[in-house]
């Protein structure tokens, strides 16, 4: 389980903490847990048909991003507690952004774990290339009075921003 931290210039009215855990599944994929604390203080988007949609990270979203490496081309998944999703692709550092086909949509549970606000997906990596690969996990919160915070694993110095190449902190093993 990895923290993730607020970025300073987003100070959070009640969430305390945001947690996020990462497990290869036997498939082609990742399972995604993150923990919000206190969920109570969570504005959820009503959940909603599943599907891809755009504009997710405006409300509370969980998100990753995942970076292979020796290019600049990146992946973005964006999860919303709605039910809804997004995947895109990108050519580089905000450049060349477009909808990423998936063989298999992202499945997305949420649940209360005492005061803990809990969503996990599952995260089809298919159409990502093969190979060593680097991550960012990161969330957007939203809470009930309308703050907003940013969450990440790293920030870089500047506004938030969950594309900047610093915030691809952990390593994700090759496929075999």
């Amino acid at each position: 389980m990895v923290q993730l931290t607020r970025h300073p210039d987003t100070p959070a009215a009640l969430v305390e903490a945001v947690h996020a855990e990462l497990a290869m599944t036997e498939a082609d994929g990742v399972l995604l847990t993150f923990y919000i604390t206190p969920g109570a203080a969570l504005a959820v988007p009503d959940r909603t048909s599943p599907g891809r949609a755009d504009g997710l990270w405006q409300r509370t979203c969980c998100e990753l991003f995942l970076k292979p490496t020796g290019g600049d081309g990146y992946f973005e998944f964006n999860l919303s507690p709605s039910g809804q999703w997004a995947a895109y692709a990108f050519d580089g550092y905000r450049a060349g952004m477009r909808d990423l086909d998936l063989p298999v949509d992202p499945h997305i549970e949420l649940e209360r774990q005492g005061a803990v606000f809990v969503l996990e997906a599952t995260v089809d990596l298919a159409a990502i290339p093969a190979g060593r690969r680097t991550l960012a996990l990161a969330a957007v919160i939203e809470e009930a009075d309308g703050t907003k915070s940013y969450w990440a694993l790293a920030h870089p110095p500047g506004k938030p921003d969950f594309h900047h190449p610093d915030g691809f902190a952990l390593e994700l093993p090759a496929r075999s």
